[in-house]
């Protein structure tokens, strides 16, 4: 008799995910990215900024993940490990879901001073970027020269969308909605 697990097993089956949340209001958003990973089969792992915990509690991802979530670049991710690296040898795919203005920029840059610019730096898979920000912010051309910059050093990218933000203003900066976000990692996956 199938279990559970058994049942939700799908064409991810077997396939470890880094899921990165970044601080911004979108860091909600995200919450079905992991959900849908998960039922589609995939093991998910979730890291977040200090920032991000402002939006969204780690519990909240522990709950959706079945799995601990890291915070910071002393936490244990087994009993006897305490490199934070070592959670990229297994994954398949690193997600930045929100991909803030700030994080895009200090990758471009190779900042890596928190988990998740230090996880994103250090991925041996493909790394997608989901930007989100007022469109303003997106607009700019230091962020667009950022993007360039990372996606012509192998970083994918899905979005942002169209609409209304939490700014109280309709424009692109849109965080890209979670079925696009999980079709597309499922594609640089499968």
């Amino acid at each position: 008799m199938p279990t559970k697990i058994d049942q939700l097993a799908g064409d991810l089956s077997g396939r470890e995910v880094i899921v990165c949340i970044s601080g911004g209001i979108a860091a909600y958003k995200t919450c079905e990215v992991v959900s849908r990973l998960v039922q589609r089969g995939a093991g998910v792992t979730v890291a977040m900024t200090a920032s991000a915990q402002r939006f969204v509690g780690e519990v909240t991802f522990e709950a959706l993940s079945g799995r601990r979530v890291v915070t910071d670049l002393w936490s244990k991710v087994a009993d006897s490990d305490i490199q934070h690296i070592s959670l990229n040898e297994k994954a398949a795919l690193l997600v930045v879901a929100p991909a803030t203005a700030n994080i895009i920029g200090k990758l471009a840059c190779g900042i890596a001073d928190d988990v998740v610019t230090t996880l994103a730096i250090s991925a041996a898979s493909t790394v997608l970027l989901a930007p989100a920000m007022n469109p303003q912010m997106w607009s700019n051309p230091i962020v667009q020269e950022n993007l360039a910059t990372l996606k012509s050093r192998g970083f994918a990218s899905v979005g942002p969308g169209e609409g209304w933000l939490a700014c109280r203003s309709v424009g692109t900066g849109r965080m890209a909605e979670p079925s696009e976000i999980v079709e597309k990692a499922i594609s640089l996956i499968c």
